[in-house]
């Protein structure tokens, strides 16, 4: 997911495996097996491109990220502690913009580049 959220467009399970293929050793088929998985799972969007495929991240990765810890909130037994202890182990920096973040007026598609599922 991390090459995937890196481009801007599409990318081919062969683009994958080249830049998974510069840290250390993959398999293309492996490598396409998970990307059809995450596709399944609605995390791509999967498009025919002539004889391969294309893929493509459904969710930036930023709105994946407040999801997941919105679900990992969600099942604690109680998330106004959670949400305590965990702003109280924020850096500054990251508390700062915390603040600021609640200080300022959300826009709709600020900051994220999220599309529909198909």
């Amino acid at each position: 997911m991390d090459i995937v959220w890196a481009t801007d467009r599409p990318v081919t399970g062969r683009e994958v495996v080249d830049q998974l293929a510069q840290s250390r050793p993959v398999v293309y088929t492996t490598v396409l097996t998970v990307m059809d998985r995450l596709a399944r799972k609605g995390l791509l969007e999967k498009q025919p491109t002539g004889k391969a495929h294309t893929y493509q991240a459904v969710q930036s990765r930023e709105t994946y990220t407040a999801q997941r810890m919105a679900s990992l909130l969600g099942a604690s037994g109680n998330p106004a502690t959670v949400l305590l202890r965990f702003v109280q182990q924020l850096p500054p920096d990251h508390a700062d913009k915390l603040r600021t973040a609640l200080q300022t007026p959300a826009r709709p598609g600020q900051d994220h580049t999220d599309r529909e599922p198909p």
